[in-house]
């Protein structure tokens, strides 16, 4: 397969943050050309996407106007979700990142072939999400 994984990844960032874009789509894409799964590191303002030979792509993503909150709410997380996979009025990415952060998501993994995401704080608390194929149009 002839695929340039960066230009893949990016328009998946870029579809993310732009709104073009929803959760099941990036993850279609992703998974049609291989990659793995991905990361989302608020801190670092980054997200890095594997490739299943051990490669990795690491990209810029917009900064979070205010540092990850301290203590991990997961209730608070597991709300954001949920108005993710709703697509609720006035959703958007960005939003949903303000959220989660702000409830002290420090950044999350996706595993395409574990279909879940996995939400993890600052001190290493845990939030694991599943995603079936016939999720919502949500995003992350």
């Amino acid at each position: 397969m002839n695929t340039n994984w960066k230009d893949v990844a990016r328009a998946t960032l870029e579809g993310s943050e732009s709104g073009a874009m929803t959760f099941p789509q990036n993850v279609r894409m992703l998974m049609e050309v291989g990659f793995d799964g991905y990361g989302v590191d608020f801190r670092r303002s980054t997200r890095t996407y594997y490739l299943p030979d051990g490669e990795l792509i690491e990209l810029e993503t917009e900064r979070m106007p205010a540092p990850v909150a301290a203590r991990f709410d997961a209730a608070a997380i597991k709300e954001a979700l949920r108005e993710a996979q709703a697509l609720l009025p006035g959703y958007t990415y960005k939003g949903f990142c303000e959220k989660v952060a702000g409830a002290g998501c420090a950044g999350y993994l996706v595993s395409l072939p574990g279909k879940r995401v996995l939400y993890y704080g600052r001190t290493g608390e845990t939030h694991t999400e599943y995603f079936p194929s016939t999720q919502p149009e949500a995003q992350s």
